[in-house]
């Protein structure tokens, strides 16, 4: 296992690379790094495969951008990292927020890659049930009342109350430029881009994912020609902490059918 920094743009990107062999591209959820993957890093580049696992812009050792990304901005920074590591047809998973990214990468450059996997993958914005879409209209308003002056100062505790109820923990942790990118993040349905990836793709989710609920591995799997499905019994949003073995074994396994 090494660690590196590897300039992008104007961004030093701290990576872990593990193993040699066909490169595998793990891109991180939202608030982690690549201290998550660690466990399955070491597994899967014990398999002959070299796991390259960057901390994405705004997480772990890597800065903040200077202004608000969106998932288009993430993507093409992963572009430009494939390029300085000069990967050729690499694997790519993507987990949670990563999902997002590895969605919109696929859909974009799918003859940059081998294949894919989203594991409990965030990107299908959820419709507005009663309860949600109440309180989405009540945030309207008071987003009226809050514009006089007066009241300015107390609109991001009100923004931070709505998106707190609509389980968007999220963006109530985030700060300064990452609290408006999580807002250009939330607000982009990649639904009309899963039929785009031809590439062959595996979802694989945790049965009792509350952040991402199960019900989304099967839009996944439906929307996405190419593609198989495995739900995991017993385990919830982030299985490369909860199983990090039972996960190795299942990337293993997808990728060697690719040889």
């Amino acid at each position: 296992m090494k660690e590196q920094k590897i300039l992008v743009g104007n961004i030093r990107v701290n990576v872990k690379i593990a193993g040699d062999g066909q490169p595998l591209l793990i891109l991180h959820g939202w608030g982690g790094s690549s201290d998550s993957w660690l466990k399955v890093q070491k597994l899967v580049a014990l398999a002959k495969y070299r796991v390259i696992v960057p901390d994405l812009p705004g997480f772990g050792k890597t800065r903040t951008p200077l202004r608000p990304w969106s998932v288009t901005d993430y993507s093409n920074f992963v572009l430009k990292l494939t390029e300085k590591l000069e990967l050729q047809n690499f694997y790519l998973l993507g987990h949670s927020f990563g999902g997002r990214i590895a969605v919109k990468f696929a859909s974009s450059y799918p003859e940059k890659i081998q294949s894919l996997i989203l594991c409990d993958s965030a990107g299908i914005k959820p419709k507005l049930g009663f309860k949600s879409g109440f309180v989405f209209t009540l945030s309207r308003i008071g987003n009226a009342l809050f514009t006089p002056k007066i009241f300015s100062r107390f609109k991001d505790g009100a923004r931070n109350f709505f998106y707190l109820f609509i389980r968007k923990y999220d963006y109530a942790k985030a700060q300064g430029v990452m609290k408006e990118t999580i807002l250009r993040v939330l607000e982009e349905d990649l639904m009309k881009e899963l039929p785009q990836i031809k590439n062959r793709t595996l979802v694989v989710w945790g049965r009792r994912d509350k952040l991402v609920p199960v019900k989304y591995a099967y839009d996944f799997f439906e929307q996405i020609e190419n593609s198989k499905i495995i739900i995991l019994p017993k385990i919830g949003h982030s299985p490369q902490l909860e199983v990090p073995e039972r996960l190795a074994e299942i990337i293993i396994s997808f990728l060697r059918f690719e040889k």
